[in-house]
Parts: structure tokens; C-alpha cells; sequence
């Protein structure tokens, strides 16, 4: 199974992406990683992001295509895979077409925009050791200390409401015409992504066809 999670930033994306994997058996592919490995790797597409990312400039979409083209091609994504942060606009859903990278099936997760911004906003951050809490849904047991190691807990600038907003006007204006294009190609299935984590797991699995 070849499969593409969309959504907007703090949809849950990355969290039902590991779900999957590990259910299915399948790896997730997620550009910042394999970027990040392929630059490590010196890989020749490797290599000629790290000259764009040292340089300040913006990874094109070849490069990015390239990298999740190395990647899928390895034989742990014989059995399928599930793309997360890649395609991000229609250019990037056409240059993965013509690469011959497949996929199968599209899940949408659909969250409003007030709920991501109180999820979003709501985060805090172990300055020390980087565990996450939320201050509804995950409180530490002290307001702004750690349960694990006692360190400050932070408001990271991802989750900063000014830079929420910004992410959802980006995600709105690039990534959101996706929804249409891959309804077009009739693979494509919207999941309520605004209750629980087993919940939305449940309907996704649904959408797929999987028991």
C-alpha cells in the first residue's frame, strides 16, 4: 500500500503516520528525515542539498523528489510505503507522478482551523529533554515543569499563535488544492481528524479497507 497523508500543520499527521507504519508494516517517509539522511549519507542528491541548505536557499522540488525517489526505491519499501510532508503543492504531486513514484491511496485528515490553533498554541516543551505536554490535553503535573526531569517547559516558535496562522494561510494556499487534484484521480478519502487519536486511527483504517 503507497500512501499519502494530508492535512494541515497539527492535523496529527506525523502520529497516525507512525500508527500505520507499524500496523502495516510499511515504512514512513518523511522529507525533513530523509533529507536530513541523505545529507548525512552524502548521497549525490545528498550532496547537492546540503550545498543549497548551506547556502540558505530553499530545497527545490526536483531535489526533494530525487531524495524521496532514493528512498523509496530501497527494499524496505517493497510492500508500500506512506509519504508524510511530501506532495506539499501540485507541482510536487506531478514531478512524483512523472518520477514513477506511486500511490495508492490519499487520506485527508480534516481538522478546522480553531481546533489546530488550540492544539497548536496549546503545546508546551521541555526545554532539557524535549518531552511534550498540552495544557488541556496533557498537563504536567506542575504548571511549566517537566514530570520527567524538572526542566522549564517552553512554547516553541512552531507553536506560537502568530506562527500557527501563518502555517495555515501557507497550508491553505499550497497544499489544500491537493484535496481537489486527488479527488480527480479518485483516490482520495477525508477522515474527521478532530477526535480522539484511537478514533481517528479507527477511521482511517476504515477509509483503507484494513480491519
Amino acid at each position: 500500500m503507497k500512501l499519502v497523508l494530508l492535512g494541515a500543520p497539527g492535523a496529527g499527521k506525523g502520529t497516525q503516520a507512525e500508527i500505520i507504519s507499524q500496523r502495516l508494516g510499511i515504512p514512513t517517509i518523511s522529507t525533513g528525515n530523509i533529507l536530513r539522511a541523505a545529507v548525512k549519507d552524502g548521497t549525490p542528491v545528498g550532496l547537492k542539498a546540503k550545498a543549497l541548505i548551506e547556502a540558505g536557499s530553499l530545497v527545490p522540488d526536483d531535489v526533494i523528489i530525487g531524495i524521496v525517489g532514493e528512498r523509496v526505491a530501497r527494499p524496505d519499501c517493497s510492500n508500500g510505503y506512506i509519504l508524510d510532508g511530501v506532495p506539499r503543492t501540485i507541482s510536487q504531486a506531478d514531478a512524483l507522478a512523472q518520477a514513477g513514484i506511486e500511490i495508492d491511496h490519499v487520506i485527508n485528515l480534516y481538522v478546522a482551523d480553531e481546533v489546530i490553533e488550540k492544539r497548536m498554541t496549546g503545546r508546551r516543551t521541555c526545554q532539557d529533554c524535549s518531552a511534550t505536554y498540552h495544557i488541556e490535553h496533557n498537563p504536567p503535573k506542575v504548571e511549566g515543569i517537566c514530570d520527567v526531569c524538572g526542566g522549564h517547559l517552553t512554547i516553541r516558535k512552531d507553536d506560537m499563535p502568530e506562527t500557527v496562522l501563518h502555517r495555515l494561510e501557507v497550508y491553505h494556499a499550497e497544499t489544500e488544492p491537493l484535496i481537489q487534484y486527488y479527488t480527480e484521480k479518485g483516490i482520495l478519502k477525508t477522515v474527521d481528524g478532530a477526535g480522539s487519536l484511537e478514533g481517528t486511527t479507527a477511521l482511517i483504517m476504515e477509509a483503507l479497507g484494513i480491519e
